[in-house]
């Protein structure tokens, strides 16, 4: 579970850095997709980390459930796969192809068309999960393998995971702007994704009620769920005011609070079970042995990946000696003339010698 808390708030941020790229308007719309890419440019392949670190727990550690979720849910979850390799290539492609309107239409159409459905399957597989209606297929294969994840609930959980992505890039790209006007053209879009997510929040607990009893249960039942609705709604609420009050860090950190505590609901409102009603987290696990190894195998990966990831953040991610934030080029001069491409965004080897450059300036 923390690993995939991590890959929602990163990974998940990146997916909605291409819902705004998509949605990018006014005057300044150029200049919103520069800061799209720049923010999401050097890490968004590291994000994914996370995920591929959650499949190999899955089915290390759970192999039953792995073997239940690859085999009912396969085909949304090979619609993810392909979603995720056609946004990362058509983002390198839009990045270093030529810079004429047809070309960038192309991927961008792509990128964000990628963006859109895959955090919406994501979703969709978690809502399926928590309804209970992931086991053995029985039937013809439309009624096996298709209608189970598209039922009413687990799209308002799709539909609830998009918004969420989307909100989470929007606070996030606050703190990423430059100047003011593109502040406030994403703290608009925070703020309006913020109220949706409520209302999509609603929705799906409401048809929770039905199509997922036993969570719906837990969700208002249980000893803990009075203290995470209290601590989900004021992370909400902090996250707003913070909006509102244009302190952008303290936005930022309430919007992941929230959003986290939102996850953890799922998890705990399911918890004994991984694969509900087939497997608990007990019955699905692996021998003891295999777990005992797993463990060490995380922690001496532990000792390579964080100092790894502390290095890539703090190279691309904090302010230089001067105070402002490294800025790829052309971000601050997006080009007029292609009203619907970003402005050419460098996140390879110059920006990471420039940075040395400015550092040694130090």
């Amino acid at each position: 579970m923390l690993s995939l808390n991590a890959y929602v708030l990163l990974g998940g941020a990146d997916f909605g850095g291409g819902v705004w790229d998509l949605l990018a308007s006014g005057a300044r719309k150029d200049r919103q997709r520069a800061l799209v890419a720049e923010a999401i440019g050097p890490i968004w392949e590291a994000n994914h980390v996370w995920l591929i670190l959650v499949v190999v727990l899955l089915f290390t550690c759970f192999p039953p459930a792995f073997a239940l979720l690859s085999v009912a849910l396969h085909i949304p979850f090979t619609l993810v796969l392909i979603g995720i390799v056609l946004r990362g290539a058509a983002f390198t492609f839009r990045t270093y192809d030529t810079q004429r309107d047809d070309a960038q239409r192309r991927w961008g159409r792509l990128f964000a068309a990628a963006s859109l459905v895959t955090p919406v399957l994501l979703g969709v597989a978690v809502g399926t999960i928590a309804a209970g209606d992931v086991g053995p297929p029985a039937g013809s294969f439309v009624s096996g393998y298709v209608r189970p994840w598209l039922r009413p609930f687990p799209l308002a959980v799709g539909g609830l995971a998009l918004v969420l992505f989307a909100y989470l890039a929007a606070v996030y790209l606050t703190l990423e702007a430059p100047d003011r006007p593109l502040q406030d053209d994403f703290r608009l879009r925070a703020m309006g994704t913020g109220a949706a997510a409520l209302g999509l929040a609603a929705l799906s607990l409401a048809l929770a009620h039905e199509a997922a009893p036993p969570v719906w249960q837990m969700l208002f039942a249980s000893d803990w769920a009075i203290a995470l609705h209290l601590a989900t709604g004021l992370a909400a609420v902090t996250a707003l005011v913070a909006l509102w009050r244009r302190r952008w860090a303290v936005a930022r950190a309430a919007a992941a609070l929230q959003v986290s505590c939102i996850l953890w609901g799922w998890a705990l409102s399911q918890y004994p079970y991984l694969v509900p009603p087939h497997y608990t987290v007990a019955a699905a696990a692996a021998p003891a042995v295999t777990l005992r190894l797993v463990l060490v195998a995380l922690c001496l990966g532990a000792l390579v990946l964080f100092p790894s990831l502390y290095y890539l953040f703090r190279v691309f991610k904090t302010p230089a000696h001067d105070g402002a934030p490294f800025r790829v080029p052309g971000i601050a001069d997006a080009p007029r003339n292609h009203p619907t491409s970003p402005a050419p965004v460098d996140c390879g080897r110059h920006r990471c010698s420039a940075h040395r450059e400015r550092r040694s300036a130090r």
